[in-house]
């Protein structure tokens, strides 16, 4: 199992850069932040910096979307770093939640983001898309690779990130729904005449290594809020008691009231006041070493291939060394 380190790219970016060494060095492979240019500071020119003071980290957002940037500038910015730091990117996209609608748009369709998935790895690895009825290639691109990982929840996303997707992203830790969802994925891969084991399988969520499971709850409770997000959009999409979509992950978004943005992915995030104890305890990973270990070794009986550590709280740098000391090794070993 490999593992990532997802933050903010809240200022100062050197804070950023420091974290994410400090996660090289203790067995993390991966470094994403969020990706909204209103919320937070522009990812790509501090993955830059991280991809300098790092030796192998793999960069990437978690995730963008097709509309905050053109599908070429997207791509050209991939091409760029991959050239300068030797292919140490990834993709990660969905149909954007944050950077949309802070801005008061509405996420992307799922056709256009199959689209701008296609094209963006396509002129990223050097090969000719069609960008807006335009035929286009990069020429100055060389031995270009850019994996696409989509992010998704509901029935028709998981089906398209099994048809068009490197890596699956899923952004919740509780066994029942990733093995519904993986299931989904891998199933789709197959029916579009895919290896369903070519997709990689990214579980993202918070972790809090702690004996206090009552302030590990409180600083990573955001959590729930953010996901309900998406789960409000399924149960818009298909109703509440659909059976394409599990109870499970539909019920406990009925006391939601809304969402303000500004305290988006925060700890003590007042818009996730209605996320239950029970669900911050299925979603997130919480406890001493053991219970992530316990945890962890349960996805990875799943077909989880990575675990991104959320790492939005008040314990950044003494999450990542636990980790390192006992966790990875745990379960790389």
């Amino acid at each position: 199992m490999d593992f990532g380190l997802v933050l903010q790219t809240d200022p100062p970016a050197s804070a950023v850069v420091d974290l994410m060494r400090r996660a090289e060095r203790n067995g993390f492979r991966y470094g994403w932040t969020f990706d909204s240019a209103v919320l937070w500071q522009e990812p790509f020119v501090i993955y830059s910096r991280v991809l300098e003071h790092t030796t192998d980290l793999i960069v990437g957002p978690m995730v963008t979307n097709p509309s905050t940037r053109t599908w070429e500038v997207t791509a050209s910015t991939f091409a760029t770093l991959n050239d300068m730091y030797g292919n140490r990117t990834v993709c990660g996209i969905g149909r954007g939640d944050s950077a949309m609608r802070v801005m008061g748009r509405s996420p992307n369709t799922l056709a256009r983001l199959g689209e701008a998935m296609d094209a963006i790895r396509d002129l990223a690895e050097g090969r000719e898309a069609v960008v807006d009825g335009r035929a286009v290639r990069l020429p100055w691109v060389r031995e270009g690779r850019l994996p696409v990982w989509m992010a998704a929840y509901g029935p028709r996303a998981l089906a398209l990130a099994g048809e068009k997707a490197d890596g699956f992203i899923l952004q919740l830790a509780d066994p029942f729904l990733i093995e519904w969802m993986v299931r989904a994925v891998r199933t789709a891969a197959s029916d579009a005449g895919r290896d369903p084991g070519s997709v990689t399988i990214c579980v993202a969520a918070p972790a809090y290594v702690g004996d206090d499971l009552a302030h590990a709850r409180e600083q990573c409770r955001w959590f729930g809020g953010m996901v309900g997000n998406h789960v409000a959009d399924l149960v818009a999409r298909y109703g509440a008691r659909s059976p394409l979509v599990p109870d499970a992950l539909t019920d406990y978004i009925e006391r939601r009231a809304g969402y303000d943005y500004s305290h988006h992915g925060r700890a003590g995030n007042p818009s996730a006041d209605f996320v239950p104890d029970e669900i911050v305890d299925r979603f997130c990973l919480l406890g001493p070493a053991e219970a992530h270990i316990e945890k962890l070794t349960a996805l990875r009986a799943l077909g989880v291939d990575q675990f991104a550590l959320y790492d939005m709280h008040d314990a950044k740098e003494a999450t990542i060394d636990a980790y390192g000391a006992r966790i990875i090794p745990a379960l790389t070993g």
